[in-house]
């Protein structure tokens, strides 16, 4: 046996299903694994998390499994989720979202509520080289509560779970590697905590490392998103002092790479039979529905009063750019609907005074947030639009100053505590603060805002 031996683990994060880069990466890893087992060394492939979006029509038309079936193809051998795995689909899609995996699917803070846990679900895995040094890969999720709760999952606290899963591995693995889907503040905060930690592989915050970043005995690294770097992680384990004596990590961009034959093949045929899936009619129209980032359109307004009756709050905000593209008169198939309305946002409620109300109606109005870009927070449109109401009117006086509000007819009562009924998207950051600033949020699971414009087309705009 020789005394050192090199372990190479490559790696994705973050590649929201976009396919455009995938072949390129699969050209890069397989050239990777043949180099390696002509050297004799270890390869094993892994997968941070949000490998999937239904942003994509084929991500969307399978429900994911084709996301599954390209990480089958590329032999991965151990995964974690993202929040785009765990929250964008219903109870029993997730479920059984990885039953087809020839890998292993890590995630130490997540659990089934009220039952038992899908088959594939494991905190950690520890995989072996040739050689017997055993390499333990665990996983962790952001833990969106909210979110998970109404679905029927319980995401946990990831340090204390991460601390779990390390006691347990305490006389198990010789190496241990952390697939964090968490962000990079987290990420360097476990790095501080956890020295038993060799690699941390960051993500869900999109966060790049062009060479790995050494943090207490930790090494960070990170490939940013969309899938324009794939990730290289070299540890060289020393078999007389019985531990790693050198680690390296970086971030190789794919963009010249060559594009693996055999994946371009299978996103096609993916493709073509996604396209097909989506061709089912779900309305007709009788005239064109325009889509206007600056106005209020009747598809608009007729999306935001939808969300109104389906939250049954006081009044429903949205804003003009959630709807990306215009609809033509005719047929209307989910294809158009997931079209111009991609984004995997919730309707969500939350408790507002009416001074809050006034503060967001009044920013609202201003040039710059209805021309603010966004990204980032589920949306997948281009820049905010004008902000449209249900149940509410507003009254203007010169250089569009707000004479008077009404809510249900009513004055609007500054003390007053209302219901506004949105998208989740606003619950974020610093899109709308009195919204995130609200203790009291109610998201509506698992429905989609494009599942409420699919009701108005068939219902109030038919």
């Amino acid at each position: 046996m020789r005394m050192q031996e090199a372990i190479y683990l490559y790696f994705t994060s973050d590649l929201h299903s976009h396919f455009e880069n995938w072949p390129k990466l699969i050209s890069f890893f397989n050239q990777q694994a043949i180099e390696r087992r002509n050297r004799g060394e270890s390869y094993f492939l892994l997968d941070n998390g949000d490998h999937l979006d239904r942003v994509h029509v084929a991500t969307e038309a399978f429900k994911g499994k084709n996301n599954i079936e390209l990480l089958n193809e590329a032999n991965y051998r151990v995964v974690t989720i993202g929040n785009n795995e765990g929250i964008t689909f219903n109870r029993d899609q997730f479920f059984s979202l990885y039953d087809q995996a020839n890998f292993e699917v890590v995630c130490a803070n997540l659990n089934s509520e009220n039952s038992h846990n899908p088959a594939w679900l494991k905190p950690f895995k520890i995989i072996s080289t040739p050689s017997q040094i055993k390499v333990a890969v665990i996983g962790l999720t952001a833990p969106f509560t909210s979110f998970y709760q109404p679905l029927g999952w319980s995401v946990t606290d990831p340090i204390k779970s991460l601390a779990r899963s390390i006691a347990e591995l305490q006389d198990q693995a010789d190496i241990i590697v952390l697939l964090s889907h968490l962000g990079i503040d987290q990420d360097e905060r476990i790095a501080e905590q956890f020295p038993a930690i060799d690699v941390i592989v960051g993500g869900h915050t999109h966060h790049l490392f062009k060479e790995g970043k050494q943090l207490n005995q930790s090494l960070l690294t990170a490939v940013g998103k969309f899938g324009h770097y794939a990730g290289e992680i070299m540890l060289k384990w020393d078999h007389n002092l019985k531990q790693v004596v050198k680690k390296e990590a970086f971030a190789v961009p794919i963009e010249t790479m060559a594009e693996d034959e055999a994946t371009l093949a299978l996103l096609n045929t993916q493709q073509t039979e996604a396209n097909q899936l989506m061709e089912t009619v779900i309305a007709e129209m009788s005239a064109p529905l325009e889509v206007n980032w600056f106005k209020e359109t009747p598809l608009i307004q007729g999306l935001t009063a939808t969300l109104l009756e389906w939250t049954a709050a006081d009044l429903a905000m949205l804003n003009a750019g959630i709807l990306i593209d215009s609809l033509p008169a005719g047929a209307i198939t989910e294809f158009d609907v997931h079209r111009i309305c991609p984004h995997p946002i919730n309707p969500c409620t939350v408790e507002l005074t009416g001074s809050e109300l006034l503060e967001l109606i009044r920013e609202g109005m201003t040039e710059a947030y209805i021309n603010t870009i966004i990204t980032g927070f589920g949306f997948r449109g281009k820049i905010m639009g004008k902000l449209v109401y249900a149940n509410v009117e507003i009254e203007l006086e010169a250089q569009q100053l707000i004479k008077s509000v009404k809510i249900n007819q009513q004055p609007l009562i500054k003390s007053k505590i209302y219901t506004l009924a949105t998208a989740d998207m606003f619950t974020f950051g610093q899109l709308a603060p009195p919204i995130a600033r609200s203790s009291s949020k109610r998201f509506f699971m698992p429905e989609f805002m494009r599942d409420l414009l699919r009701q108005t087309l068939q219902v109030k705009l038919n």
